[in-house]
């Protein structure tokens, strides 16, 4: 059985009982990161057999993973932080052990993307996560556009070093959209910032930019609904029911 285990994302208090239980049962552990996931083992008292795997060796480890389960060994598949293949290492090896007909489950837990939309003061109701953008402003703008008129709420991860960059082509593309920049969430400095992009970005440039940063970017406006012959709001469609009552529209 291959079992993707999310780990906590910077409170180590944040893991769950059933991570834990994996992790000790487990005959191997993959890690993106051995030095990290060995600090993670040794808090919670877990000797178990590490083996590294990340973007650069993922092809070439590829093959005794798949050998171990084969055998009928079992594995946990670890990243630095938060869940396999979100993001992080994990997609090709899932693939290929479906292709195998191999078990493999998840084993459910911490992640920033949850956190970070619930305490943006965004709509949380219908949102896209996006994941990592592109390095360069060209690649990035064009990123970006794809959800230009989307009215889901966005989630991007961000490093701290491209964070200022990111935001400058997000409002060259978007225009001065509500935002939020969730910064080492669960840590002891855990804090989020609330504004507009250009508000962000001045932010930044007073405070400059340390740790893990997921930023959240409010949608497109819905275009404004025809009124009826009398002014009055058209009525819902037969056996459509409106989930999200309407709410006051903010300054």
């Amino acid at each position: 059985m291959l079992y993707l285990v999310a780990t906590p994302i910077g409170n180590l208090g944040d893991i769950t009982l059933r991570a834990l239980e994996v992790l000790r049962t487990v005959d191997l552990v993959v890690s993106e990161d051995t030095r990290t996931t060995g600090f993670l083992l040794k808090h919670f008292e877990i000797k178990k057999p590490q083996m590294a795997f990340h973007e650069y060796n993922e092809i070439r480890a590829l093959p005794r993973i798949l050998d171990t389960l084969r055998s009928g060994q079992s594995v946990a598949v670890v990243t630095d932080a938060g869940s396999p293949a979100v993001s992080d290492p994990g997609f090709v090896l899932v693939r290929s052990v479906l292709a195998e007909g191999l078990p493999v489950t998840a084993i459910p837990g911490p992640t920033a993307v949850i956190p970070a939309l619930v305490l943006s003061g965004l709509p949380v109701h219908s949102f896209t996560f996006r994941g990592f953008p592109p390095r360069k402003s060209g690649a990035r703008r064009r990123f970006l556009a794809v959800d230009l008129t989307s009215p889901h709420t966005l989630i991007f991860y961000e490093s701290p070093h491209r964070l200022v960059s990111f935001l400058e082509d997000a409002q060259a593309v978007f225009g001065d959209r509500r935002a939020a920049l969730a910064n080492d969430l669960t840590k002891m400095f855990e804090a989020v910032f609330r504004g507009r992009l250009s508000e962000c970005i001045a932010h930044l440039q007073a405070v400059p930019p340390r740790g893990e940063y997921t930023v959240v970017i409010e949608g497109a406006a819905a275009e404004p609904e025809a009124e009826g012959e009398d002014g009055a709001e058209p009525a819902p469609k037969p056996g459509k029911r409106n989930k999200y009552p309407r709410q006051p529209a903010e300054d």
